[in-house]
């Protein structure tokens, strides 16, 4: 998955996997880009259980680089296979809306990310599709991914050292181009923001801090 949320083919290997429920038909085609608004993160190894990539009828396997790409695609960790992390990312949330962590629950979780990911519904969208909003940069935490519309809309994740570009291999060296108070268009969803501005801890490929 790339941080917009579409699918490709590429031999390169993530830190995680996760679900948007069945995206192949009875041929194990792809027909369509998620069903439902369950879209989780999830482990790649998990009580050694094995699934099929490709499946029909089952959820499909997709693959993330790290945490970064999976909260800009539109995704949340698992509350089953990553349940700390689902815990500070509801959490995050809660605390970011001004709530007790009791009032976010997952349905609260899926039901805000739904509203604020695609333009609309369920089909083969692309990257046009996406919901994006404006933000100054230096407003954002580290972990957003922005886009950079002056370089054909590359993502870019944000970091202390400034932006670096996505690759599906990794994150590309910092950007300099970019000044703490220019306003970005941001990809990562904003209840995913909230949850990085208030205590998320994402895991990060390596390539993010060499």
């Amino acid at each position: 998955m790339d941080p917009w949320g579409d699918l490709h083919a590429e031999p390169a290997r993530g830190l995680f996997t996760g679900n948007r429920g069945c995206l192949v038909g009875d041929d194990r085609q792809l027909i369509r880009h998620h069903a439902g608004s369950l879209w989780i993160t999830c482990l790649t190894e998990y009580k050694d259980r094995r699934h099929q990539l490709d499946q029909p009828r089952r959820w499909t396997p997709l693959f993330f680089l790290d945490d970064a790409v999976a909260l800009a695609a539109g995704h949340r960790p698992c509350g089953e296979c990553r349940p700390a992390a689902y815990r500070a990312y509801r959490d995050g949330v809660a605390a970011g809306l001004g709530l007790p962590a009791r009032a976010v629950t997952a349905g609260h979780l899926n039901r805000r990310l739904a509203a604020e990911r695609l333009n609309r519904g369920r089909g083969l969208e692309r990257a046009g599709d996406r919901r994006l909003w404006p933000a100054p940069l230096d407003g954002l935490p580290g972990g957003t991914v922005v886009v950079d519309p002056a370089a054909a809309g590359q993502a870019l994740l944000v970091t202390v050292d400034g932006v670096r570009p996505f690759t599906f291999e990794g994150w590309g060296r910092p950007l300099p181009a970019m000044a703490p108070d220019d306003e970005v268009v941001v990809l990562t969803p904003p209840t995913s923001v909230l949850a990085l501005a208030n205590g998320f801890e994402p895991v990060l490929h390596p390539s993010a801090t060499a």
